[in-house]
């Protein structure tokens, strides 16, 4: 499955038959690749890098890296992060995103599976200028920010394709199934409640604790956006 692309990856993986095995198939899909074994080697290799996205083991040496996925996060990287995990619970997931990824790939690896997930993180975005507005809240699709009432809210990628796809349909309910095929535009491997997970912590970022909740439930149907 080769791709054209220059897409700068840095994959942080502390098995090294399993890093080699990746690493390879990034090379053949076209991609630049920097392997790091430890948390350590991974920071310097980011610093020196600047990657377009950061591929990271859950667990690296027998020691869970979310830890260090935060440091990532705190240290002003924005790259996408997709954390590779083992187990796909809802506490995994809910982990995942407290860390600051943006989405999670879950074992075993599979190089078709994987390489989707990846291009749809590198696609180029769409720089129309456009801004998307729905009451108090704007979406700039250029800057990929959100702003409500004055408060500029910071969104992981998954987060702001999630808030677009709803903003530009808004007072429609989206099904759970459009939901997944529309922002979730790979292969999805996992359970559909990986959309509760994310709607949960979109809402934390939206709303403010004396503003409406936009993004309404329909028990049994999925989401819509309105006011009320």
């Amino acid at each position: 499955m080769a791709v054209e692309s220059d897409a700068h990856v840095v994959l942080i993986e502390s098995n090294k038959d399993l890093a080699e095995r990746i690493g390879h198939d990034l090379q053949e899909a076209g991609f630049e690749v920097a392997i790091a074994h430890t948390a350590e080697e991974g920071l310097a290799v980011i610093r020196q890098s600047a990657p377009a996205l950061i591929a990271l083991d859950r667990m690296l040496e027998g020691e869970s890296s979310l830890p260090f996925c935060q440091a990532i996060r705190q240290s002003g990287v924005r790259s996408p992060i997709i954390l590779m995990v083992a187990r796909d619970g809802l506490e995994d997931r809910v982990s995942c995103l407290e860390a600051g990824a943006d989405d999670y790939f879950l074992k075993p690896y599979r190089s078709d599976a994987f390489l989707k997930m990846l291009q749809f993180y590198l696609k180029p975005s769409v720089n129309t200028g456009e801004t998307l507005r729905f009451g108090e809240l704007s979406l700039d699709l250029a800057h990929r920010s959100a702003v409500r009432n004055g408060r500029v809210i910071d969104l992981t990628m998954k987060e702001f394709e999630l808030l677009k796809y709803l903003m530009e349909h808004p007072r429609e309910v989206m099904t759970r199934e459009q939901i997944l095929e529309n922002v979730w535009g790979y292969d999805f491997v996992g359970e559909s409640n990986v959309i509760e997970v994310y709607i949960r912590y979109l809402r934390l970022k939206i709303d403010g604790e004396d503003e409406k909740r936009l993004i309404q439930t329909v028990r049994g149907v999925g989401y819509v956006l309105r006011e009320g």
